[in-house]
């Protein structure tokens, strides 16, 4: 099972958005596990995680957060704003899977 980070500032957009995938991944059978946290917690979750998904509203730490995860070659992609806006999980279930390959 791959594990996923999806970022945001407090965490608790994140975790609307994670929900939405978590929904959306379980109906399509796709073994992930989906995690919602403030970007404070990147650095705790690097050494396990797959991908790192990041709110649009954050792209001024993009580099940041792609330092903190670099050691452990884990992608690192701002999640569109029609995406993210919508908090639709079909979207970003597709999205994932796409940046997983």
């Amino acid at each position: 099972m791959k594990k996923i980070l999806i970022v945001c500032g407090t965490g608790a957009s994140s975790g609307f958005m994670a929900a939405s995938v978590r929904k959306a991944a379980k109906a399509r059978k796709e073994d992930l596990e989906i995690l919602a946290r403030s970007d404070y917690a990147v650095e705790e979750y690097a050494k396990e995680i797959a991908l790192l998904l990041v709110g649009p509203h954050l792209s001024y730490i993009l580099p940041d957060l792609e330092r903190i995860v670099a050691p452990y070659e884990v992608p690192v992609k701002l999640i569109p704003d029609g995406i993210y806006g919508a908090l639709d999980g079909n979207q970003m279930l597709d999205f994932i899977l796409e940046n997983l390959k």
